[in-house]
């Protein structure tokens, strides 16, 4: 192996530290916060630097929740190839980059964009890292409930860069993905509960069984569906967003229904893949909403 491949594998693995496909759907989520904050366009100048402070503590969060599961990442299939999993990485690189990386980040967002941006993402970095990944996840099968909350702050985030304050209708976005985390979240617990019973933690489908999950699958997804109403019910989006929500709702409500009645591995993982294209379209309806006022 030359220099400059090692050096690519390991920017590669510190990059596989970031988990980038979900940073990306967050910061996706911030953006669109930043853009709704404001009847104009925000600056352009405040969307790159809260984007890019965002993800680099999103991406510090996810190093160390890698860093405090390696072990059990090594126990399971979907996750044996991470860099700390498969001893890459040691424990001191990762904190090192964790912390230089969550540091620019505080650093990024104090300076070009605001306190109160910087302390709620940082205080989003705890409530992942700590709270959630330390305390819940091996604790509790609400675990994914209780610390969603972390997960779903993003559109609070890119309120706060652009607005410098975060009213009623940013909490409305983060509800809805605090919401629709659970239903998310337990459809891949489902397909994958084999990898959990190794993982030793206590996931909904290995403590309280799989037609337990597959009810309350379908129970938070009326819920979300149910959530989604409410940027239409305050005025804060029109037609565009409400027959978006409600064709989207519709096909989830579908995929939760097949769940509970007609289980299979395949549905499962089909469920879970359309949950992530459902909150992309959802937020990009509510954005194309905003502009078009239709």
């Amino acid at each position: 192996m030359t220099v400059l491949s090692a050096q690519s594998n390991r920017l590669a693995q510190y990059w596989a530290l970031t988990k980038p496909r979900v940073t990306q759907l967050a910061v996706f989520c911030a953006v669109i916060g930043m853009f709704l904050a404001t009847p104009d366009l925000p600056r352009w100048q405040i969307v790159v630097a809260a984007t890019v402070g965002i993800w680099l503590l999103a991406g510090a969060a996810f190093a160390v929740n890698c860093l405090v599961e390696r072990e059990i990442d090594a126990r399971m299939a979907r996750t044996a190839r991470r860099p700390l999993a498969r001893g890459e990485i040691t424990v001191m690189q990762t904190l090192v980059f964790s912390g230089a990386i969550g540091a620019l980040g505080m650093w990024v967002l104090y300076v070009f964009v605001n306190p109160l941006t910087m302390w709620l993402t940082f205080a989003t970095f705890v409530g992942y890292a700590v709270i959630y990944t330390i305390i819940l996840k091996p604790a509790t099968p609400q675990n994914i409930v209780i610390g969603g909350l972390s997960g779903a702050m993003p559109p609070a985030l890119g309120w706060a860069a652009v607005a410098n304050d975060v009213p009623m209708q940013a909490w409305i976005l983060v509800l809805i993905i605090f919401v629709w985390t659970p239903p998310h979240f337990w459809a891949l617990a489902l397909y994958r509960r084999d990898d959990y019973a190794r993982s030793g933690l206590p996931m909904l489908p290995i403590t309280h069984g799989i037609e337990f999950t597959q009810f309350h699958i379908l129970l938070y997804t009326i819920v979300l569906v149910a959530t989604t109403m409410l940027p239409f019910a305050v005025g804060m989006s029109g037609l565009i967003y409400l027959v978006s929500a409600a064709m989207l709702g519709a096909i989830f409500l579908v995929y939760a229904w097949r769940i509970y009645r007609h289980y299979s591995d395949l549905l499962a993982r089909k469920t879970f893949a359309y949950s992530i294209l459902y909150l992309s379209i959802l937020f990009a309806a509510l954005l194309a909403d905003h502009y078009l006022k239709f």
